[in-house]
């Protein structure tokens, strides 16, 4: 049976797979993930596949050093409908005016997950939600970020869906799974056809 290992520190993703019995080791993929995400972008890859390439540069990093396991790579992007990629914010003010355009918007987060063995992808998938944000008064926002700041700044959007970033939303379409950063229910699926998991 393969070790099943997760390329990334990620807690929400971690607690994931904890939380579904799945064994696992984490450790840091050890990527210059902005400099290949910016690079990506400049080639106008699109938000959906750039999860997919970074979900592949972290898996195939760290499975060639251990050539043996399952090396899983992740990785989550959120855009606009128009494509438009939405990044962390560096700052409680870019995150204030971050939620000022989110108000009232819809958007898509993609998840994307890939498994390396012996440096090489064996499985993959991508899934995306869509997010209705409902209206936000500047006094939500000021109370919100008061509640939540600096913390939601590691999250790409600047909320946390486990917490209180689900006062954010009118309708979300998808899985949670998929909103915390793990297309979780096919990764199980796979992992049980590895017997990493019983059938």
């Amino acid at each position: 049976m393969s070790r099943l290992i997760l390329a990334s520190q990620s807690a929400s993703r971690r607690a994931m797979l904890s939380a579904a019995g799945v064994p696992h080791d984490a450790m840091a993929a050890g990527v210059d993930e902005d400099s290949m995400k910016a690079g990506l972008r400049a080639e106008g890859v699109t938000p959906r596949n750039l999860a997919d390439a970074l979900a592949e540069l972290k898996a195939t990093k760290l499975s060639r050093r251990y050539p043996t396991d399952l090396v899983l790579g992740c990785d989550s992007t959120v855009a606009f409908d128009d494509g438009t990629m939405i990044d962390k914010a560096d700052s409680r003010e870019i995150q204030r005016d971050l939620l000022r355009r989110l108000s009232g918007t819809r958007h898509r987060l993609h998840s994307a997950a890939v498994i390396c063995e012996g440096g090489v992808p064996v499985w993959r998938h991508v899934d995306s939600a869509t997010l209705h944000v409902r209206p936000l008064s500047e006094a939500f926002i000021d109370a919100y970020l008061d509640a939540e700041w600096p913390a939601i700044g590691a999250c790409v959007g600047g909320y946390r869906i486990e917490g209180h970033g689900a006062q954010l939303f009118a309708r979300i379409e998808g899985s949670q799974f998929t909103i915390l950063g793990l297309p979780l229910l096919p990764l199980l699926d796979y992992l049980r056809v590895r017997s990493v998991l019983p059938s």
